[in-house]
């Protein structure tokens, strides 16, 4: 395990962040989990064997200073990082709070900047050639009205990928992004739950399905894989053609 490059992923208890540690585990890397939810995240790291396990509100810039350092003082530099933790906070527009717009902020778009920060810290001062991902959204690009917070962070997330693939890379630190469309996840258990609502997301999805977590796990693996060594500040959309369609007859 000692000599395996390191992987953080954020937001891994469940869902997405769970397929993604489960991938970068399965291409070799050791994988280090953070979640606000701490039991969760330590089964799960229990489940795939990681390295360690760390509670973390990734919307508290001193709660992510914290587990960096002691990330590095444990267990030594990452060489991947995998931004995916996330909330949607639904609310119609015109009684949304300002509270929880910030919120939405903090965690989706605040907390990506200073673990990408930090990590690129991290890997500038040990000469690694690290690759970072960022989970946006299809919802980067197209909009709900019931979600104006999670839009707009998934927006800001597409620009700072841009923002930090240039910055770094002088340093080979590639920075990255993927785009999910309807995936089949707790974030959708409202949709699946309701056959109307699932009829209508799949209409727009032409492959017709939801997708699967581990779907964007593979990506996510490709983009921290040596494959990937020539792609950077780009945003891959796992999204079943969703992006690409205008009408159907």
């Amino acid at each position: 395990m000692a000599n395996k490059p390191l992987a953080l992923i954020t937001g891994a208890a469940q869902g997405i962040g769970y397929a993604c540690a489960e991938a970068l585990a399965n291409d070799g890397y050791g994988v280090i989990l953070a979640d606000i939810n701490e039991d969760g995240v330590n089964e799960a790291a229990a489940a795939l064997g990681a390295v360690a396990a760390y509670a973390c509100d990734m919307g508290d810039t001193a709660q992510i200073t914290a587990m960096f350092d002691a990330i590095t003082a444990d267990h030594g530099p990452i060489h991947a990082l995998v931004n995916n933790a996330g909330v949607a906070m639904p609310g119609d527009f015109l009684t949304y709070e300002l509270e929880t717009f910030e919120r939405v902020i903090d965690i989706n778009l605040r907390g990506v900047f200073t673990a990408t920060q930090l990590a690129a810290r991290i890997m500038v001062a040990n000469k690694i050639e690290g690759a970072i991902v960022n989970m946006s959204s299809i919802n980067a690009q197209v909009a709900i009205p019931a979600i104006p917070a999670y839009c707009a962070s998934k927006g800001g997330v597409m620009q700072l990928t841009k923002v930090a693939a240039l910055a770094l890379a002088k340093n080979n630190i590639r920075v990255n992004a993927v785009g999910p469309g309807s995936i089949d996840t707790e974030m959708m258990a409202g949709v699946n739950a309701n056959p109307d609502a699932f009829k209508a997301a799949m209409s727009r999805t032409p492959l017709g399905r939801a997708g699967h977590a581990r779907e964007i796990g593979d990506v996510v693996a490709f983009l921290c894989s040596k494959k990937a060594s020539y792609v950077t500040g780009e945003t891959i959309y796992v999204d079943g053609g969703r992006l690409g369609l205008n009408y159907t007859c």
